[in-house]
């Protein structure tokens, strides 16, 4: 369907502006960031505060969203994208908030090392002691670490499949869900047509996902199932999966892909191409119909994991 008129006039505003892939990393930092004064308001939590917890690396920040009520409540650790690079805390703030409260559940957000200065494995070793953390201390967050799904957008949604592969082959703690925003399953050189169809003109485009690749990982890694969850040998025994693409994303194949593949492996799945839509839609959950949508969809799906 063509691309939704809101959407369109995004990428007319930004038709004039260097593509991230020619910037450099800190110039590039400073703009995602800046894009959070245009964000729609996100739906209230009762508490949302910042911690530090002994990490891999050293000191890992968290920012713990806790919903209305008197719990315990569900447990969501979230990773957010931007292609393992960029972004951080607080361009998911609001992602995070609607989470939280659509949900009802303890959100979780992880502040995991970026490359280039922290190349794979770093990221997604921080985002694993983050979720053992949270399950171990969950009685102090007023959750149920017996209620643990791992969820992330992008960048972040690799995060939580390769979280969710880890958890289950290295020793826990089970989670019982793995939310999967357009995410990244497969490296770029993987040859999926929605790279060559997406390639540009939507804003994520081909070139700037080879220039996040390749500031993440060396190629010899390409196939390693930590860095591209979808060339994982075995899917079986992993979590139920709502995996969330968008029409015109270069990652929409792989995410359809993993999808699939999980499905072929007896993981029940719920997958929904949202079109008309780009990649990054769900940031104006609030103003644009389907990034509203989409976001209750992603709720009543947790809510519903979480029931059962």
């Amino acid at each position: 369907m063509p691309i939704d008129p809101f959407i369109q006039s995004m990428l007319d505003l930004a038709a004039g502006l260097p593509p991230t892939n020619t910037l450099s990393v800190a110039e590039a930092r400073i703009r995602y960031e800046a894009r959070n004064s245009a964000m729609p308001t996100p739906a209230p939590v009762a508490d949302a505060h910042e911690r530090t917890i002994p990490g891999p690396g050293g000191p890992l920040k968290l920012r713990i969203y806790s919903p209305e009520g008197t719990g315990p409540f569900p447990l969501l650790a979230f990773y957010h994208g931007s292609g393992f690079v960029l972004c951080s805390l607080d361009t998911h703030d609001g992602m995070c908030r609607n989470l939280c409260a659509g949900s009802g559940a303890v959100v979780v957000s992880v502040d995991y090392r970026l490359a280039p200065e922290h190349r794979f494995p770093a990221g997604p070793d921080d985002c694993l002691a983050a979720t053992r953390w949270a399950a171990l201390n969950a009685i102090e967050l007023n959750a149920d670490p017996t209620r643990l799904v791992v969820a992330g957008d992008s960048a972040g949604g690799n995060m939580a499949a390769v979280t969710a592969l880890r958890l289950r082959d290295e020793g826990g703690p089970h989670a019982i869900g793995q939310l999967l925003i357009y995410p990244a399953t497969a490296h770029h050189s993987s040859g999926m047509p929605s790279y060559t169809e997406n390639a540009d003109g939507y804003g994520l485009t081909r070139d700037t996902m080879i220039w996040f690749w390749n500031h993440y990982v060396d190629a010899a890694e390409a196939q390693n199932p930590l860095v591209a969850p979808l060339s994982a040998p075995d899917l079986a025994a992993l979590p139920p999966a709502l995996i969330q693409t968008a029409e015109y994303d270069p990652l929409r194949d792989e995410g359809e892909r993993y999808a699939d593949r999980l499905r072929a492996a007896a993981v029940p799945v719920q997958m929904t191409r949202w079109d008309g839509v780009n990649h990054g839609f769900l940031f104006w959950a609030n103003k644009l119909d389907p990034a509203t949508a989409a976001m209750a969809e992603a709720n009543a799906w947790l809510r519903n994991i979480f029931e059962a």
